[in-house]
């Protein structure tokens, strides 16, 4: 059983950041997109959505064109797809959540439905905190490789973060609340191989409303692999308010590893 009690990212020690080999293997992002594009046949045979709205966020100093593959991919599946069209990811700026929230309102407006939220990486931190604050607009959130527990400094890009944001790491009065997921659908996919995060930061305490999907991917190429991919259009098209966890059963589980394992392999 999972404690429903938050714990302070203080309580993990010194949580490491990713190793130099890990690091290194980040390279393999462009192979995972030459591998989604082979994948697609597999990939087409995912049920079409059902229109609703979707906003894709990007990571830490990334645009909207580094989303661009995926949010391709599920407009073909029949969704409302938007990028978050502010530019490169420089952090929560002034008027940068605002922006998210109008843009949230908009679109529930707009559609008369319910939005998914996606984050890639720090985009995930703006998902998880809209749906918080908007939990009667919001469907699911999907996160790729967000670092929303676990130490704050055990990620390979904290002294980036710092240096484009202004933002200091570790204050708890910040961070503790990032742990808590929000209240609606929650899916975290991450990989156990990220040279970026250390894994350990995006495991989602299960619950009858959050979820783990490991997938075999690098940091910056988990928003262009195929597992990813398939994982977030099987996670879309649920029915709304009909949500229940990922089946990784049968074939899948040769795909889709345990991720409550105890065992790196």
């Amino acid at each position: 059983m999972h404690s429903s009690q938050p714990q302070h990212w203080y309580d993990f020690d010194m949580m490491r950041a990713p190793g130099f080999v890990r690091l290194a293997l980040e390279w393999r992002a462009p192979w995972e997109f030459g591998a989604t594009m082979l994948a697609a046949p597999w990939l087409n045979q995912l049920p079409d959505g059902d229109g609703h709205p979707v906003i894709v966020f990007p990571g830490l100093m990334a645009s909207d064109a580094s989303t661009k593959p995926l949010r391709r991919f599920l407009e073909r599946k029949r969704y409302s797809v938007h990028g978050w069209d502010r530019g490169s990811n420089l952090g929560p700026k002034d008027g940068v959540l605002e922006h998210c929230m109008d843009l949230v309102r908009k679109l529930r407006r707009q559609h008369k439905r319910k939005v998914s939220l996606i984050g890639w990486s720090l985009g995930g931190i703006y998902a998880r905190e809209l749906a918080t604050d908007f939990p009667k607009d919001v469907r699911q959130v999907i996160t790729l490789g967000t670092p929303f527990t676990g130490h704050p400094k055990a990620t390979n890009a904290w002294r980036v973060y710092e240096l484009v944001t202004g933002h200091r790491i570790g204050a708890p009065e910040i961070h503790e609340p990032l742990r808590l997921p929000p209240p609606v659908p929650t899916t975290s996919i991450y990989s156990r191989t990220d040279g970026v995060v250390a894994w350990q930061c995006s495991v989602e305490r299960h619950s009858a409303h959050t979820e783990n999907i490991e997938v075999e991917a690098s940091h910056f190429g988990i928003g262009l692999n195929p597992l990813a991919w398939y994982a977030i259009a099987d996670r879309l098209a649920q029915p709304e308010g009909a949500w229940r966890h990922f089946d990784r059963t049968g074939s899948l589980s040769w795909l889709y590893r345990d991720p409550s394992r105890k065992a790196w392999f």
